[in-house]
């Protein structure tokens, strides 16, 4: 929601060639409590002073002297790319509103001023700038946490796979229906061998941690392995698969072995 402070803090520039018009509608901004008002009487003065000061509200005559209301909008389109000029234009012509309208103005004021719709008109159209505004940089605020997000979570993902590589010989994942998706070293030739405990751990899909076990090679000497896995669920708790890591463990095994 926007604040009546907001609003009465909003910037507003007021563009006519009349000094009787500008402030008029000066007087008639501050004694509603608007405390935030520029005004020009040279309308070749609008770009540079919105591209200087971004207003919220430019109230714009379209007829004036030199250059017209409609290049001026013309113009603005140059800053305001995203296509939305913040512009209510005062005219005395009523075939000047539909063309204003399709120029990029949002709204206009007619003359000779009523003043309850004046005051009117302005409220409106600065309480729908400034939420257009909000919802704008709530958006921008919503990607960057998400640019955020990625960056941590990509993060994340690069440690977990160092450490993976530093902490074991290989990886595997699989899916539900046991077929292997990603693997690295020889993780398909070493589960190969895994025997009944491992396969009992992954059909019961139940997590394992440092399981041993050996094979024998063709030279006769016996080769551990040691492999820890856990099953994978999605959020509404459906089986997904198993991940897991092991690694070679012959040599730690071998004093064991020996000495006994």
């Amino acid at each position: 929601m926007i604040s009546s402070a907001e609003i009465l803090n909003a910037k507003i520039l007021i563009v006519d060639d009349l000094e009787t018009n500008v402030r008029l509608l000066e007087r008639v901004l501050r004694g509603a409590g608007y405390t935030n008002i520029e005004s020009t009487m040279h309308p070749e003065e609008v770009v540079p002073l919105h591209q200087k000061n971004r207003y919220d509200l430019i109230l714009l005559d379209l007829m004036m002297a030199g250059m017209d209301g409609f290049a001026v909008m013309e113009s603005l389109k140059s800053i305001e790319t995203g296509g939305y000029l913040p512009v209510l234009v005062i005219t005395a012509q009523p075939d000047h509103k539909l063309r204003a309208l399709q120029a990029g103005a949002k709204d206009f004021i007619t003359k000779p001023f009523d003043l309850v719709e004046v005051k009117t008109r302005i409220h409106n159209m600065l309480e729908v700038r400034l939420l257009y505004q909000q919802l704008e940089n709530h958006n921008k605020l919503l990607e960057q946490t998400v640019r955020e997000r990625t960056a941590e979570l990509r993060d994340s993902e690069e440690r977990f796979h160092r450490l993976t590589e530093l902490s074991s010989d290989w990886y595997w994942e699989q899916d539900a229906k046991g077929t292997f998706t990603q693997v690295s070293g020889p993780a398909l030739e070493m589960l190969g061998f895994g025997g009944a405990a491992l396969d009992e751990n992954i059909a019961a899909r139940r997590p394992f941690l440092d399981l041993i076990y050996s094979r024998t090679k063709v030279d006769g000497s016996q080769q551990f392995f040691q492999v820890s896995g856990e099953p994978i669920f999605d959020p509404s708790g459906c089986y997904t698969g198993y991940r897991g890591v092991g690694m070679d463990v012959t040599a730690r095994m071998r004093p064991a072995t020996n000495s006994s």
